[in-house]
């Protein structure tokens, strides 16, 4: 049976501040973790060093014996579940990766899911669908207007079936002051409705638990400790 995605919305579901996950369609796990690595901020980046196999405990235990610290170090685990691949990231990931160049260049499917769960400001939980280098559809699965618009943003026949399963499923895209306060349920049943319209799923135990194939990168704040000078 599928794990789908919507236990992604469990407190802490993979790392310590959240999760950030890249799905793609019919691209090897090696590939999407390739592509992934490539968007990180900085000049001069250094190739990103391949670890073998770890658990999430063991890439934090690497991350935090060669830097000092998690938040000095990015880890790519990835995997493959029938066509989909998947990257998990681990460390100091936030805001290190931009869009350039599109990892979903040369016609990919990429799904992108993300929260900052210890971000005081807060930071809602965040999807995206990217398709050849383009954006085509986004929306923070709080739906509410604290970061961006509040609602689905992307080509209208998209945002159209989306807004329509997402009323389906209960939620009020016109009100959501009346969405009552309880965001992890929000957070959970928009996940349920990504789930559901782009079929995607993510191997929980496997995630959690098994060895995948690492690769292990400086954060921008830190120095490489296996590149022999420092790095952007």
């Amino acid at each position: 049976m599928s794990d789908g995605i919507t236990w992604l919305a469990e407190p802490k579901s993979i790392d310590w501040g959240g999760y950030s996950v890249v799905i793609a369609l019919d691209l090897a796990g090696e590939t999407l973790a390739a592509r992934v690595a490539a968007g990180r901020y900085g000049r001069n980046k250094q190739q990103p060093r391949f670890l073998g196999s770890l658990t999430g405990r063991q890439a934090d235990d690497v991350m935090s014996g060669l830097f000092g610290d998690t938040h000095n170090a990015i880890a790519l685990r990835y995997g493959e579940i029938d066509e989909w691949s998947y990257v998990v990231q681990h460390g100091f990931w936030y805001g290190e990766f931009g869009p350039e160049p599109p990892v979903s260049q040369g016609g990919a499917h990429i799904f992108r899911l993300w929260y900052e769960e210890e971000n005081g400001k807060p930071v809602p939980p965040f999807f995206s669908y990217e398709h050849d280098g383009r954006t085509v559809c986004s929306f923070n699965l709080h739906l509410d207007g604290s970061w961006g618009s509040g609602r689905v943003d992307g080509d209208a026949d998209v945002v159209s079936a989306l807004e329509a399963e997402l009323t389906a499923a209960g939620l009020r895209l016109d009100d959501p002051e009346g969405r009552g306060d309880d965001r992890r349920a929000l957070h959970r049943t928009c996940l349920g409705v990504i789930e559901r319209h782009f079929g995607l799923t993510l191997p929980r135990d496997e995630i959690l638990n098994s060895p995948l194939p690492t690769l292990l990168m400086k954060a921008n704040v830190a120095k490489c400790p296996f590149c022999g000078a420092q790095q952007s």
